[in-house]
């Protein structure tokens, strides 16, 4: 039984492991940067320490640092939520090494699947379906990536093998400009992951986006809780997710299920994990990677299995068995997760930072919001700019929508501009509201100027009838009502003049 957890992580996502650790007796360590020295999550763990400066590689990125405070604090073992440390197979090594448990995989598996070209080579020993691309384990050079290229046909993507979150990625149409975006690519890559390899990978047009959730433990059991459908992105970073697919079935989820499952035990998988998937037009589905992590969507999973996935880390990582097997996984309604950022949907989705003064969180029932900001907290350029995940849960996916469209509604957040109008628009898209999108949907057939698509015809006339009701009110608001004449109130006077008139 551990009893101290150090959480090696920020914002939302140190709160929600936090929080989880609570509710099973654990005690929580927090670390934090200068400029989250009044984060809520140092508030809310039992002890917090200080890590350094606010750039990330002076701060969350020092896992010496990290592990010096665990070992000091006496921390039974470590969490990496995600990003920052949490795919870094030397950073688990050290922990193990310091005789502190990583809850998470294991090394191997983090090197195994964290190498995207090592990562496909892998499952293609197992079996697994793949993207058609270059198959060579290891650095390819350009003349090399250049005839390769040729045999696997355009359009394709140039992917950094140790990438993320589009990092390093390129979309190359034609031979001829493929020289200048591999450069490119490179110098990505090499920037945010210290690494400019990359690999190639055939350019599946019009498919989605799908990924499942497994988990594993270490006596050989791996389940995994269905999928989740992440089509909706903007330059390859997830906007909006929703559990489960409108575009899948029970055959094909259990299907491709079975291939996550088979993908996770050919590295020897342990704990939370993701097999993300591409799906084409006619249902064909491609292994594209593997995330060795907890996700940022997770809690859409957890709504619509009633699994607690960061406690079933936790238990994992001790030692134990999984708390289900895989006929106890049931999937109940529809779940949708919308990540409010601070940026500005009107402007390029420019990112926005400042204080914020004012913050109104939706509540009600099905309705989950998972944060790391409060008012006064400042939102700096520093780090991801998410302010919270809204997730919502419904009997059906038409009740989830109607409910996510509520919740935004409610949704109140002032002293930086949000991406919540975008979600508002997407909740009012008739494409979104049929399933009818994929990866490319937002980019190219979706606009904040189709605001008004499915709105009332006389919502025009509302606002403007409610604007001259609420200039009403403030000019009545604003007169002085002079005192009566009389040295009393007219109540009084009445009283007097019906008692002489008796």
């Amino acid at each position: 039984m551990f009893k101290k957890v150090l959480v090696a992580n920020r914002g939302e996502i140190a709160v929600r492991i936090i929080r989880a650790c609570r509710e099973v007796g654990i005690e929580t360590v927090a670390v934090y940067s200068e400029v989250d020295r009044h984060a809520l999550h140092v508030r809310y763990a039992d002890e917090a320490y200080l890590l350094g400066p606010a750039p990330s590689r002076e701060s969350y990125l020092r896992a010496d640092k990290i592990i010096d405070i665990a070992r000091r604090c006496g921390a039974d073992a470590v969490h990496p939520g995600y990003g920052f440390l949490a795919e870094r197979e030397d950073f688990a090594a050290a922990c193990a090494e310091a005789g502190i448990a990583f809850i998470g995989p294991k090394p191997s598996s983090i090197a195994a699947m964290g190498d995207k070209a090592e990562a496909r080579a892998t499952v293609i020993k197992a079996g697994v379906p793949v993207v058609p691309g270059t198959e060579d384990v290891g650095n390819l050079t350009d003349e090399e990536l250049l005839k390769a290229a040729s045999q696997i046909g355009f359009p394709l993507l140039i992917k950094a093998t140790a990438g993320g979150g589009g990092k390093g990625m390129r979309e190359v149409q034609s031979l001829e400009e493929m020289p200048t975006l591999l450069q490119s690519a490179r110098r990505e890559a090499e920037s945010a992951f210290g690494d400019g390899n990359v690999y190639l990978e055939k350019l599946v047009e019009g498919a989605r986006h799908i990924e499942i959730q497994i988990l594993a433990d270490t006596h050989g059991n791996v389940i995994h809780l269905g999928e989740r459908e992440c089509s909706l992105q903007r330059r390859h970073q997830k906007l909006l997710e929703e559990a489960l697919s409108p575009a899948m079935d029970d055959d094909l989820r259990e299907t491709m299920g079975s291939v996550a499952v088979k993908a996770a035990k050919a590295v020897d998988y342990v704990n939370a994990g993701t097999i993300e998937f591409l799906l084409d037009k006619d249902k064909n589905f491609y292994f594209l990677e593997m995330n060795t992590r907890l996700q940022v969507e997770h809690p859409i999973t957890e709504m619509v299995t009633g699994i607690d996935i960061v406690k079933e880390q936790i238990r994992v990582a001790r030692g134990r068995t999984l708390s289900y097997e895989q006929e106890d996984v049931k999937f109940n309604g529809h779940a949708i997760e919308c990540r409010v950022n601070a940026e500005d949907p009107y402007n390029n989705f420019l990112p926005s930072t400042g204080r914020i003064t004012h913050s109104l969180i939706p509540t009600g029932p099905g309705v989950r919001v998972d944060t790391g900001v409060y008012p006064g907290f400042e939102i700096t350029p520093f780090y991801d700019p998410m302010i919270a995940k809204l997730i919502v849960w419904g009997e059906t996916r038409a009740q989830a929508i109607l409910r996510m469209r509520r919740a935004l509604e409610e949704y109140r957040i002032v002293g930086v501009r949000t991406n919540i109008p975008f979600h508002q628009t997407m909740m009012d898209s008739h494409r979104f509201m049929g399933g009818q999108y994929d990866t490319r949907f937002v980019e190219e057939r979706f606009s904040m100027d189709d605001a008004g698509e499915g709105k009332d015809a006389y919502a025009e006339t509302a606002a403007i009838l409610a604007t001259l009701v609420a200039h009403r009110e403030t000019a009545l608001s604003a007169n002085i009502v002079n005192r009566n004449e009389r040295d009393t109130s007219n109540w009084k006077w009445v009283g007097r003049w019906e008692r002489m008139h008796r």
